[in-house]
């Protein structure tokens, strides 16, 4: 499958805060959106880390490992 046939990646959005806890915000975006999303938060000033990853479709864990009930 060439790289215009394949499904666009899911992708996720983070966030870290001043104590390095990680929370996911969003998920299931495509990139742009997920960036979109990122910008918006990043604009908004706070002191926050905020980043756009891909997610892996064979995992539903959130970023601290423990698993998806959804």
């Amino acid at each position: 499958m060439d790289r215009e046939q394949r499904p666009a990646a899911a992708h996720r959005v983070m966030r870290q805060d001043d104590n390095g806890n990680r929370f996911l915000l969003a998920r299931g975006l495509d990139r742009a959106a997920a960036e979109a999303l990122a910008a918006e938060f990043e604009a908004r000033g706070h002191k926050q880390l905020y980043w756009v990853e891909p997610e892996d479709p064979e995992s539903h864990q959130d970023p601290e490992g423990h698993q998806d009930r959804a």
